[in-house]
């Protein structure tokens, strides 16, 4: 299967750079490579230019082009008449040697496959359960492995508020657990979210779909959007087999308010998304997940070593919540 790669990118020339170096060494390499840069200055253009990578094409998008989601549709705009897949990664991500390989390998397993993501190493730490392993409250358990939980879904589950539903896979009242909840294992999972930033489509879901403009520049959620309609068209997997390390570069990020309000309005925005019209019940566990959020990020505030980023980033998802009641997203 012939494949594009394309990388959105913005104001990261070296995490580019690191990634590209391990796309290099990849077991199958991309038939073609777009770099689509929303840079305000020249910087990934000139390392680029003084390092050589075959089947590379940049491109420096203007203001009307900027922005996570325009730059990924500018990007499939250009990718070719031949291709079969197309697959995005974050600039801030490194691949394992057989990245691409285990990811096609997918589509020729599942012939149903829209869309493929990949599995990445270094944000959780998993170990193997003995059988018949029971869980403690402050862990999460799913096939034959464990890890801690978060604070947050210890508390869930003690207000019978956690997710119904499989990891990748979005409850009614929203607030599931990501494909991050999948170990290890080395095998494939259908899922209906996928992360954007290690993700895979066939070509012909963009005959029918694109990335939403409502999300502008860092397009927080906006993957979780894009993949809840791919999966109403048809299916979606995760092969952690295909391993990849992702390594948050801070550069390029938006500031802690308003990535607080981006939480909450896209958050709600992409709810509806999975559940157009929510009964009451749901509307109420919505809320009351998005109101313990809140409280918990506020009360990092004094527990956190960065207070001002906990305090800022909780009054951002304040308003937000609070501006849903005014000015909903998309209306």
């Amino acid at each position: 299967m012939k494949f594009s790669l394309i990388i959105c990118t913005y104001m990261r020339p070296q995490p580019l750079l690191e990634l590209l170096q391990s796309v290099k060494t990849q077991t199958l390499y991309p038939d073609e490579i777009l770099i689509i840069d929303g840079s305000l200055n020249k910087e990934s253009e000139i390392i680029l230019s003084q390092n050589s990578f075959q089947n590379l094409k940049y491109f420096l998008v203007d203001d009307q082009n900027r922005g996570l989601t325009r730059q990924r549709n500018f990007g499939i705009g250009k990718v070719g008449q031949d291709m079969e897949v197309v697959c995005f990664l974050d600039d801030d991500t490194i691949l394992e040697s057989d990245y691409f390989e285990k990811i096609l390998q997918t589509y020729s397993a599942f012939s149903d496959a829209m869309g493929v993501g990949g599995y990445i190493t270094n944000e959780v730490k998993w170990e193997k359960a003995t059988e018949n392993y029971i869980p403690q409250i402050n862990e999460f358990y799913f096939d034959g492995w464990k890890r801690k939980d978060g604070s947050r879904f210890v508390l869930r589950k003690k207000l019978h508020l956690d997710s119904n539903c499989l990891p990748g896979f979005s409850p009614l009242f929203s607030h599931g657990r990501s494909i991050g909840f999948l170990p290890p294992s080395g095998k494939t999972y259908e899922a209906e979210q996928l992360m954007g930033g290690v993700s895979s489509f066939k070509k012909i879901v963009f005959e029918k779909l694109s990335f939403s403009t409502y999300f502008e520049g860092y397009g927080l959620y906006e993957d979780a959007d894009f993949t809840l309609r791919v999966a109403k068209i048809g299916k979606l997997y995760v092969n952690t087999a295909a391993r990849l390390g992702h390594f948050h570069a801070e550069t390029g990020r938006p500031n802690r308010y308003y990535y607080g309000k981006m939480v909450v309005r896209n958050g709600w925005y992409v709810w509806r998304v999975k559940n157009p019209n929510p009964n009451f019940k749901d509307r109420c566990k919505w809320n009351a997940i998005t109101l313990l959020l809140i409280l918990i990020r506020f009360s990092n505030t004094f527990t956190s070593n960065n207070k001002k980023a906990a305090f800022t980033e909780s009054l951002g998802r304040i308003l937000g919540w609070f501006s849903l009641i005014f000015n909903k997203p998309g209306e």
